[in-house]
């Protein structure tokens, strides 16, 4: 009878040791008594799926839920771990809790959904203040091998995870008077453009992953009114070859909104 929990924390040789044995017993087991074996396994190393889901808290998502779905991971790798994948069961089994962590907190994690490679990029700036402390943007766009405009975009978007309560006080000399002013008190009376404002707000930022001729394109046509025989002239190019330059960019755009969620 097992009287290892949850809560068990050994450390790690021993932890180790014990996991090399279950895993090794339960290999020739079978039934009930393979069971009994990798639930050992699975409480044994619970606190490193603990651990790891602990990395991921504050960001907007319940610690509970985060746990949840690390130990559903740890007990996935239990069972298709075959000690020929790995001599140490935690080097097969914590990229796999790491991967569902961070899968369900990039698709769970946000209130608002900026575009992909914002997303992407903000793990990446997440992952390098980790481990080398703040840095500038300078710093930060050098190693991440991007812009600074596009570490800016990605650092600013952190808001998407858990934004301010509209219901969020005021926190100025006149809403300590009132004791009443809150964040919401402030905004603008509805205008009926601002349902499509997060299309729009999508849209330039889709707009800024087209190549500098493409965005050139875009401008001229659609901000500028030039006609297509105008583009090409600009650019170089026929007037065939500017209609099918838009039909791409059309669909390329068309194709990013859709990634997020946005009908085009």
């Amino acid at each position: 009878m097992t009287t290892t929990t949850f809560e068990t924390d050994l450390p790690r040789a021993e932890r180790q040791r014990l996991t090399s044995e279950l895993l090794a017993q339960a290999h020739d087991a079978e039934g009930e008594e393979k069971d009994r074996l990798l639930e050992e396994v699975i409480l044994l190393n619970a606190a490193v799926a603990r651990s790891i889901a602990h990395r991921y808290t504050g960001r907007g998502i319940p610690r509970a839920d985060l746990e949840q779905v690390a130990y559903i991971a740890l007990v996935r790798a239990a069972k298709s771990f075959h000690p020929d994948r790995a001599d140490d069961f935690l080097t097969y089994a914590v990229p796999t809790i790491r991967g569902e962590v961070k899968r369900w907190f990039r698709d769970h994690g946000w209130t608002v959904r900026p575009p992909r490679p914002i997303q992407e990029l903000q793990s990446t700036l997440l992952r390098i203040g980790s481990e080398r402390g703040n840095l500038p943007t300078s710093e930060l766009a050098e190693i991440a091998d991007v812009p600074e405009q596009k570490v800016r975009e990605a650092l600013d978007a952190r808001g998407c995870f858990t934004p301010t309560s509209l219901d969020a006080p005021l926190r100025t000399s006149e809403a300590q008077s009132s004791g009443e002013a809150t964040i919401g008190d402030m905004l603008p009376g509805i205008d009926g453009g601002l349902s499509d404002c997060e299309t729009r707000l999508t849209l330039e930022q889709a707009i800024k992953t087209l190549c500098p001729r493409d965005q050139l394109v875009v401008r001229l046509r659609y901000l500028e009114d030039h006609s297509q025989a105008e583009i090409g002239e600009a650019i170089g190019v026929t007037q065939t070859q500017v209609s099918r330059i838009l039909t791409r960019i059309i669909d390329e755009l068309r194709g990013q909104l859709e990634g997020v969620g946005i009908a085009a």
